[in-house]
């Protein structure tokens, strides 16, 4: 803390220097210093009072476009959400002739594998014959 008092008393002392060394070294008489001070301070005031300004119009335009930012969000999310809605409607008819057809396959191949195993279990059972043109 005390780092801080002594830092803002080096600004004051600094800026009461400056001033008299501004006062006593001018060009021009007081009268005209006065003036120009205060000439140059509505300057400043009238600056001041624009970017007040300026600023005050920025949050607004920043609200006004951050609301409709959030209305194009909000019909965004629900197109999407219609959209999602609608190709689940038009997929389930299909979806229930796929899995139709799925358990169909699995039946095939479940009677493609019985077969399979009945000729290979026929086939071990019986000698093979022998071709009558062969000749030893």
């Amino acid at each position: 803390m005390a780092n801080g008092k002594s830092l803002f008393l080096g600004f004051v002392v600094g800026g009461v220097a400056g001033a008299a060394y501004t006062l006593m070294n001018t060009k021009t008489s007081g009268k005209e210093f006065r003036e120009n001070a205060k000439a140059k301070s509505a300057q400043l005031k009238d600056t001041v009072f624009k970017l007040k300004d300026d600023g005050v119009q920025l949050k607004d335009q920043i609200m006004q476009t951050s609301k409709e930012g959030a209305e194009l969000i909000k019909d965004l999310s629900e197109d999407v959400k219609s959209s999602i809605e609608s190709w689940k409607k038009t997929v389930e008819p299909h979806q229930k002739n796929i899995q139709k057809y799925l358990e169909q396959i699995e039946e095939s191949l479940k009677e493609l594998e019985e077969k399979a195993k009945s000729e290979q279990n026929t086939s071990r059972q019986t000698p093979p014959m022998e071709d009558p043109d062969k000749q030893e």
